[in-house]
């Protein structure tokens, strides 16, 4: 069935009594030929309006509570063609364009050096178990270093060759393992099990001895996969709808057929669903070799960002309630784990979209997981006008020094440092900026490019109700009074209004719309962390 607003119902029946009345109202002044009918034909005109409209809101209401009562989701329609596959229309959000594009050519470059980072994953201990020393020669997919924790889940090296640095932060922490990677890349041989025949427990053991544990993230908290429990369902998001994303059809790179290979292992994992959202806006397409996978239900989505955060689509297609487990993966991710069951290696090759307004050539690059940033930005990183992030701007991390790609970024994105004081900047704004503010025609300029800087135009400042995040989250829930209730360690709040539904980038949004400047995705991670140690 699809499920219309009431507001699209009416909208052909408000037209035609409007017509009606303006036509009734018309003779009868032309009729009367007077000057004293305009005040009486003025006011049947707005209550005509008035009347319809009201009628409109209330049948709109009536149908969200009809939808309430019978499951159907507000906001999504069945695919009228018959493929099962369900369209997501969502309104609230915003999308920011800046500068920067990628062109769509993608280019080889081999950095000499890689790099695998504890700190990219959530709730591992700072100082994880190595299993090889400085000078040390490995092979691609070869275990580097294990969580405590987790002693029989391996991380592994993304290339071959020798590694010439460990290196250590705060607390001896251990933030790099780096390889100086050869010239050709030899793979370990995984010895990978047939999909076909082997059980879950043998599959689980396998990827976690060779590398493929890590590639997943479990929801809620947005930390690895616990090593007992098994997935209600998981999903994949085919496309993102961050700032300079890039297109997903270039990072995919042909190939289909690791993705439908990776699909079939996961189904493996779950006695439950494996999801695809697929990027269902009018302006965008997607390769057809995507509707083509099996074994997979595909969902998909229209809105402006953050319509293509993970987070998002599992709320609107079946949200998590408390006690619920499910893992998420991406594309690139879901490619590197059907290749280590279609070639028996961990391929961890990587499209990276290179792109932003300082960034000197918006390029696609091919490369590998945790290449050398100093390679391949390296006049951006040398020029201190100018921050590289790996990510996107509203989510990413700051990268300066000996810097390496993050394990789940495939973007890359150079913006200007804003270091410069605007007078009177709260007062007359001197430059265009992406905003949700009305300070600025934005509504008037939808595909205006921006270029931006760091700066915040304002710094912390007393945490008032605004309403704000409510217009950009896409969830029902109440994030301004979430993180009230973060900041007060109320765990029963923090459980009835969402937590479990949001990680990071979902309230990344908010974060730059704040008028109140809080680090908002800082306080989630706190709440987050709090709540796995908790609750």
């Amino acid at each position: 069935m699809k499920v219309l607003s009431a507001s699209s119902k009416f909208l052909p029946f408000i037209f035609r009594t409007l017509f009606f009345i303006v036509l009734s109202t018309g003779l009868a002044f032309g009729q009367s030929g007077g000057e004293g009918n305009m005040v009486t034909i003025g006011v049947i005109l707005i209550l005509g309006v008035l009347v319809l409209g009201a009628v409109a809101v209330v049948g709109n209401s009536m149908v969200q509570v009809l939808s309430v009562k019978t499951g159907v989701d507000i906001g999504s329609t069945s695919d009228e063609e018959g493929t099962g596959a369900n369209i997501h229309v969502l309104k609230k959000g915003t999308d920011i364009k800046l500068k920067g594009e990628s062109h769509q050519e993608i280019e080889d470059v081999f950095t000499s050096r890689y790099a695998v980072q504890p700190f990219n994953f959530n709730n591992i201990a700072p100082i994880p178990k190595l299993v090889v020393e400085e000078g040390d020669e490995v092979l691609a997919g070869q275990a580097l270093f294990f969580d405590k924790k987790h002693p029989d889940v391996f991380f592994v090296s993304p290339v071959s060759g020798e590694v010439v640095e460990i290196n250590r932060g705060l607390k001896r922490a251990i933030d790099q393992v780096v390889i100086l990677a050869d010239k050709e890349i030899s793979y370990k041989d995984l010895n990978s099990p047939d999909v076909e025949t082997a059980d879950r427990e043998e599959i689980r053991t396998f990827l976690k001895e060779n590398g493929g544990w890590p590639l997943f993230m479990q929801r809620p908290y947005n930390i690895l996969p616990d090593n007992d429990e098994e997935p209600r369902d998981i999903f994949i998001s085919g496309f993102d709808t961050s700032p300079l994303a890039g297109d997903s059809s270039v990072a995919i790179d042909g190939r289909f057929d690791a993705i439908q290979k990776g699909i079939q292992v996961l189904n493996k994992l779950t006695d439950g669903s494996v999801f695809m959202s697929l990027d269902g806006r009018k302006e965008s397409s997607f390769p057809v070799e995507l509707e083509e996978l099996s074994g997979v239900e595909k969902h998909y989505f229209d809105g402006p960002h953050p319509a293509g955060n993970v987070g998002v689509q599992i709320h609107h297609i079946k949200p998590i309630k408390q006690g619920d487990i499910v893992w998420t993966i991406g594309l690139q991710e879901l490619i590197t784990l059907g290749n280590m069951f279609l070639k028996n290696q961990y391929d961890a090759t990587r499209i990276i979209n290179v792109c932003g307004p300082s960034a000197q050539r918006p390029r696609y690059i091919r490369t590998f997981l945790g290449a050398d940033l100093s390679e391949l930005v390296k006049q951006e990183l040398e020029d201190e006008k100018i921050r590289v992030i790996s990510g996107n701007v509203l989510c990413g991390d700051k990268k300066e020094g000996n810097a390496f790609l993050d394990f789940y970024s495939t973007q890359v994105t150079c913006i200007s440092e804003g270091n410069d004081y605007e007078m009177f900047g709260w007062l007359i704004p001197q430059s265009f900026r992406p905003t949700v503010s009305p300070t600025f025609p934005n509504f008037a300029l939808k595909e205006m490019a921006y270029d931006v800087d760091t700066n915040t135009h304002g710094e912390k400042r007393a945490f008032v109700v605004s309403g704000q995040y409510e217009e950009l989250l896409p969830v029902d829930t109440f994030p301004q009074h979430l993180f009230k209730a973060i900041i007060t360690r109320d765990i029963d709040r923090m459980e009835g209004l969402g937590i479990y539904e949001l990680v990071e980038e979902d309230v990344a949004l908010c974060e730059f719309a704040c008028t109140s400047k809080q680090p908002l995705q800082k306080l989630l991670r706190e709440g987050l962390d709090f709540m796995l140690v908790e609750a």
